[in-house]
């Protein structure tokens, strides 16, 4: 409505003519136009309608700042707001505002004059170059300043009165409101808005009037020129039509004829294309007795491939047909059956395969027919077959324990099932023998149903696997398809033209030989076999006939499956590649819970006759017979599954953990008795036990096998030979050491025991050392075996057996390293401690060996006096006592240790000797005194290294002499 300053018509001049343009003053030319009073704000505003604004004068200005009731007239209009007590007042110049005057600008003015020169100097050399009329800019500028009084709201692109905002800010509702005496007032006001909106309209008219003035000659020009364009149109016109009537008269003469043999050609093929239509409805009509014949020969998938096939017919190629209209339906029903069928008969063959005898030698049972079954239920989606599969194998397993115990049960006549109705209850009244065999027969029977299990479950995925196999084979080949396709198209000419004649294209007037791989590939591939003529009309009703032409719709391939037979596996598989995977990982899951049942029936078994306590009963030969067995099985079953499981192990484990508690117990308890019995005097070594040692140096850690011939012709030896060193032992180690083996060999017998074995035979060697030190330096015998009193004997008897005991602690420490795994060494500590335990309590014996000693020389040589005779009688008897100490323990300790032992007897014997002589003032002076203790002393040197074995005795005694002062 309202032209822009960017649209505005007028010329403007370039860059240097509005530069060097003379200023043009608008208030000397144009007069101001006086502007009404804003009664219509720009914008809506929201305002208190108590508060008072300059809206709500009702007078001039000049009447409000005239105040009758003041003289000073300066001061009326302050008076109106502030009060009558208002006092105008001078205003104080502000200290830190300067005094402006001209000479501030001299500087400026001198800067700019030059600036002023040059361009006046510019001015006149280049004086403005006007191109239009000084009326002309002077009537722009008039039409500009006009247009800046209407308000900008009337120039928006999106200005609409039916908006309330832009409704309510041209027309405010103010200016209508009547309310008491103010109808005069607002009747004022709505006039001066109307007013106001026609001084509005005018500027605009009067602008637009201007801009078409300019432009009269472009609209007088385009009038001429729509003249002419009427001409040209009508020129055209007759040429076109003169051209219709010349091809009108070409089409007459040279093609009605050529079309109308086209139309005769194309009227043929519609006859060809009934007639096949009427084949393929004869061959439709044949479906539902050829299933039937099908299902009778439990050709599942046949009959699957027939209804399929027949429902697409039905969908692309007969819709429509009203005598076919319920055949759909009725299709849908039976493949219903079909399923429901297949199910059935997968569950029949379940059983079948899998509560047949087990001494059958076949492994797959009736192989086609299951190959049939797996095809059909994947290509129905029937995938929970192996939920069934699997259900018949819990209760298959089920039956075979059943079974296996009623045959045993019925051979044994000492069980009357009469009395004992239970077969649970049957079952335990059976001996280990017994029940070993028939947990024997049970594990063999579970390896045989694995196997028929892994032989079924191997031909279900290949079925699987050929199925997945054939779907990206044929993905392949379709994708190869669509590239030469896409080529193809490509090389077509793209100047081939279509007639068009009565709603049909040309191309469908071609031969019958070009129609038939394109227009007819399928209808003809429906109604004749591959190698033969098609059907004709009176043998269409044969179910030879609509077998192969329902079978050839589908393209198929032949797969072999393993066991040899050969199956069509369709295109029209429904599953989907991730799906298929999925069913082959279930299948090998399968395998794996069928291992798992096995297990889990044969802990039961094993649990039920466990509840009597008869399996903690067992000795160790039966139960590693066991052992060997359940782990046999383990190995059997995770070989023909691939995994092993874990629930007969874990069953296994806790038997065996039971087995080393009672195994442990047993024999701590028999060590403790033999302790508490031993009188701790040397004992016999049978030459059995002469044997298993020996068989330990030679690095066998068992239990030898007995030679009863040769063991009873070989009398017991004195002492133990351990690698060329003699052992005097009491009985008890002799049967610690072949308990200590019978712990080494059950470890070999039972690997998954290590650990345990190892801390309860750590256990029972630290039993024996405190027991032992209890029993001989506690002198426990005394009152448990009733000893009269511990001897020196007994006491070097303990420290030799510990010795043979602390010998063999690397050996069984090796043994055990050697089976346990890595992450398990550190419990091989236990037998660093008990090593440190073992040398403590054999130093202790010597300490108290040395102790016995030392209180006798303390108690002899504290009565010694130097007089004659010589030898006194103190040390005869200490020479005496020696005697009897070396008697005791030379024969039982070795010639080292007994040679250390003497030598800190007698540094304790020094020790003694010369604080006597302290006591009694004798020094080494060469006095008689001197003489007397020398000769002593001499006579005690040598009885002592008379003993056997302490002749090279160094015995240093100078040291009895105080050193002089």
């Amino acid at each position: 409505m309202a032209s822009s300053h960017s649209s505005s018509p007028v010329p403007q001049g370039s860059s240097s003519d509005v530069f060097f343009k003379k200023e043009v003053d608008p208030t000397k030319h144009i007069r101001p136009v006086q502007s009404l009073p804003d009664v219509c704000p720009k914008e809506p505003t929201v305002t208190d309608q108590h508060r008072w604004t300059i809206y709500h004068s009702k007078v001039n200005l000049p009447a409000a700042l005239n105040d009758p009731r003041l003289a000073k007239r300066e001061s009326d209009f302050f008076t109106k707001t502030w009060g009558l007590d208002f006092v105008d007042t001078e205003v104080i110049p502000s200290f830190y505002l300067p005094q402006i005057s001209k000479e501030h600008f001299t500087v400026y003015q001198q800067e700019i004059s030059q600036r002023e020169k040059i361009h006046e100097r510019c001015k006149n050399i280049c004086p403005p170059k006007d191109t239009f009329d000084r009326t002309l800019l002077h009537t722009h500028d008039k039409s500009r300043t006009d247009l800046e009084q209407v308000p900008k709201i009337f120039m928006k692109p999106d200005f609409a009165l039916d908006d309330s905002l832009t409704f309510n800010s041209v027309l405010p509702w103010s200016h209508f409101n009547t309310a008491g005496g103010k109808g005069n007032r607002d009747a004022a006001s709505s006039k001066l808005l109307q007013e106001k909106l026609s001084h509005y309209l005018d500027i605009v008219e009067v602008n637009i009037a201007h801009q078409i003035s300019l432009r009269s000659e472009a609209f007088f020009h385009a009038m001429t020129s729509q003249h002419e364009l009427q001409d040209y149109l009508k020129k055209t016109s007759q040429a076109v039509k003169m051209l219709r009537d010349k091809i009108a008269q070409i089409d007459k003469v040279m093609c009605e004829g050529s079309l109308h043999i086209l139309r005769l050609a194309l009227t043929r093929n519609n006859c060809v294309k009934v007639y096949n239509k009427l084949k393929l409805m004869a061959t439709v009509h044949q479906t539902q007795p050829t299933v039937q014949v099908l299902l009778s020969t439990s050709e599942f998938v046949g009959a699957l491939d027939l209804i399929a096939t027949t429902q697409e017919v039905l969908q692309q190629e007969l819709q429509g047909i009203h005598s076919f209209r319920h055949l759909g339906s009725q299709l849908c029903e039976l493949e219903k059956l079909i399923d429901k069928m297949m199910i059935a008969e997968f569950s029949t063959y379940s059983h079948s395969d899998l509560n047949r005898p087990l001494e059958d030698d076949c492994q797959i049972l009736e192989e086609e027919r299951l190959v049939s079954l797996v095809f059909g239920l994947l290509k129905q989606r029937k995938l929970n077959f192996l939920e069934i599969y699997s259900e018949e194998m819990i209760i298959t397993a089920k039956n075979i324990i059943k079974q296996c115990v009623i045959n045993k049960v019925s051979q044994i006549e000492e069980i009357d099932t009469d009395v004992v109705m239970k077969l649970a209850d049957q079952m335990r009244m059976l001996n280990f023998p017994q029940w070993f065999d028939l947990l024997k027969e049970i594990f063999s029977k579970f390896t045989i149903f694995l196997q028929r299990v892994k032989a079924t479950l191997n031909i279900i995925h290949s079925v699987v696997l050929s199925v997945l196999d054939k779907n990206r084979r044929t993905r392949e080949l379709e994708e190869i398809s669509q590239q030469k396709n896409a080529t193809k198209d490509n090389s077509l000419d793209t100047e081939v033209a279509y007639l068009i004649h009565e709603g049909m294209f040309i191309s469908d007037a071609f031969s019958e030989n070009e129609l038939t791989p394109i227009a007819i590939d399928t209808t003809s591939q429906r109604n004749a076999s591959p190698n033969s003529e098609p059907c004709s009309s009176d043998s269409v009703s044969e179910p030879e006939c609509t077998t192969d032409s329902s079978s050839s719709k589908e393209q198929t391939s032949s797969s072999a499956t393993p066991g040899g037979v050969d199956i069509m596996v369709n295109e029209d598989m429904k599953l989907t590649d991730l799906e298929l995977e999925k069913l082959a990982n279930n299948i090998q899951e399968l395998l794996y819970s069928a291992s798992d049942i096995c297990h889990d029936r044969a802990v039961k078994f094993l649990m039920s006759r466990a509840k009597d306590g008869f399996l903690e009963k067992l000795n160790s030969t039966e139960f590693i017979t066991l052992s060997r067995l359940m782990e046999t099985f383990i190995l059997d079953t995770e070989q023909i599954c691939g995994r092993k499981s874990m629930s007969l192990l874990g069953a296994l484990q806790s038997q065996a953990n039971k087995f080393v508690n009672r195994f442990h117990e047993e024999r701590k308890t028999k060590l403790s008795l033999l302790l508490d019995n031993e009188r701790w005097k040397q004992a016999d070594v049978p030459a059995e036990f002469q044997d298993l040692v020996d068989s330990i140096s030679d690095g066998k850690i068992a239990l030898p096998e007995k030679k009863s011939g040769a063991t009873e012709e070989r009398k017991p030896a004195e002492v133990l030979i351990v690698d060329g060193q003699q052992y005097a032992v009491v009985g008890t180690v002799l049967l610690l050491i072949r308990i200590i083996l019978e712990y080494c060999q059950c470890v070999d017998n039972i690997p998954s025991v290590t650990t345990d074995m190892l801390t309860r035979l750590s256990d029972l060697l630290k039993y024996f050392n405190s027991r032992s030190c209890q029993l001989v330096l506690g002198a426990g015998a005394l009152q448990v075996v009733g000893l009269k009193t511990i001897t020196t004997k007994n006491l070097a008897l303990s420290s030799r057996c510990l010795q043979l005991i602390v010998h063999y602690i690397p050996v069984i420490r090796a043994h055990f390293e050697a089976r346990l795994q890595p992450k398990q060494y550190s419990m091989l500590r236990h037998f660093d401690h008990i090593t440190k335990d073992y040398h403590d309590h054999i130093a202790e014996i010597s300490a108290k060996l040395v102790a016995i000693m030392d209180s006798l020389f303390d108690k002899l040589l504290s009565k010694y006096e130097v007089k004659a005779p010589v030898p006194s009688a103190c040390f005869r008897n200490i020479c005496k006592q020696m005697a009897k100490m070396h008697e005791a323990i030379f024969d039982l300790l070795p010639e080292e240790q007994t040679q250390m032992l003497f030598l800190r007897i007698n540094a304790s014997y020094k020790l003694h000797l010369k604080k006597q002589l302290s006591h009694l003032n004798v020094i080494n002076d060469g006095g008689p005194q001197n003489g007397l203790v020398t000769a002593d002393v001499a006579f005690y040197t040598g009885n002592l290294q008379a003993l056997k074995g302490l002749k090279d005795l160094d015995l240093n005694m100078s040291e009895i002499w105080e050193q002089k002062r």
